[in-house]
Formats: structure tokens, C-alpha cells, sequence
């Protein structure tokens, strides 16, 4: 069976790096993998969206409308602004803090990090919330936030917790492998 897994934030979030743990993931499970990024304005805080398809019958990196199993969003309003990718029914993991555009912030506008869960709790059923800034606090990082939410994203059975493990080992510096692997298993408690 094919999955699609759809990853979106903002610059600096690390939604690269969890789309090639999540891809790196599945070609070690011996998976064919396709993934591609549009990335725009992300070193300005501008939006990151990463398509990870895996499975036989995938033909394109991109994920079409309404075919995204799960949406993994680094920033809420990034998970509303992606929702057309979302196919019915389908699983929304989503960091519940919303980061302001620099347009909101110079005209006063806020986004409300209740009005966006309300508006895709609106749209599915599955929808769960990550408190990141807690886990981050926890953890004493704020660099974890990609691996807390692949954690919580692997309690839906679409992404193999072990696989994920292996794929840190493999991507990420020595260095910081054992606070990964921390965050890994605290975002599954997180979710």
C-alpha cells in the first residue's frame, strides 16, 4: 500500500531534514521512495512544503490534491494553507504554536493558534495537537521540534518508529543523535 506524507512550516523549522528522515525511513525498509520540496522564500520565513510518496504505484514526487494520508505541519496555519492535499478522512499532526507572517505582524493582524486547530479539527476527524514548546523545554532544545513531531506522526502506524531511529543514525551528526532519539520518543508521548 502506498502512502503519502505531506511536511509543512516555515524557514528554519527543519521540515527538510524530516522529510529525508521520513524518505531515508522507507528506502531502508527497502521501500521505493520518491520526495520533493518547494521551498520559496523559507530562508525569510517564508513556507516549506515537502511531498514524501512511498509505495509502487507512486509515478511523482508530488502528492496530488486529496491524496496526503497524513499532513505532518511544523506551524498551524501552515497545516490550513495545505489542507487541499489532505484526501478525506485523512491524519493531521500539527505543532499547535502558529509563528506570525511578517504581513500580519506589520499590519496588527494576529492568527490565533485556536482558530486554525478549530478550522482543521473542521476538516477531519484526526486531527492531533503537539505542544512542541513543551517538549523543546523538556529537552532543553528548541532543535527538536522536527523530531517530536515524526514521534507523534509514528503513533499513526504510517511511519515505523524503528525506521525513523535508523534514519537518524544515519542522517543526523553523532553529536546530537541521543537528544533525537529523546525527542523521538517523547513526541509519541506528546501526541
Amino acid at each position: 500500500m502506498s502512502r503519502n506524507i505531506l511536511i509543512c512550516g516555515v524557514g528554519g523549522q527543519g521540515t527538510v531534514l524530516a522529510a529525508k528522515l521520513i524518505a531515508q525511513a522507507a528506502v531502508s525498509a527497502g521501500k521505493k521512495v520518491l520526495s520533493a520540496e518547494t521551498i520559496g522564500m523559507a530562508q525569510r520565513g517564508g513556507s516549506v512544503v515537502s511531498h514524501v510518496r512511498i509505495g509502487e504505484d507512486a509515478f511523482s514526487p508530488l502528492i496530488p490534491k486529496q491524496q496526503a494520508d497524513i499532513i505532518i505541519s511544523f506551524e498551524a496555519a501552515e497545516a490550513v494553507r495545505n489542507l487541499s492535499f489532505l484526501k478525506p478522512n485523512g491524519m493531521i499532526i500539527v505543532n499547535k504554536k502558529v509563528v506570525q507572517p511578517v504581513t500580519a505582524s506589520l499590519t496588527g493582524k494576529t492568527f490565533s493558534e485556536d482558530t486554525m486547530i478549530q478550522a482543521l479539527n473542521g476538516c477531519t476527524p484526526n486531527v492531533t495537537c503537539v505542544d512542541t514548546d513543551k517538549g523543546c523545554t523538556v529537552l532543553g532544545s528548541p532543535k527538536v521540534v522536527n523530531t517530536l513531531l515524526l514521534g507523534a506522526a509514528c503513533r499513526t502506524g504510517i511511519i515505523e518508529m524503528k525506521d525513523i531511529e535508523q534514519a537518524i543514525k544515519l542522517l543526523v551528526k553523532p553529536a546530537f543523535y541521543d537528544l533525537n532519539i529523546q525527542a523521538l520518543h517523547y513526541g509519541q508521548q506528546l501526541a
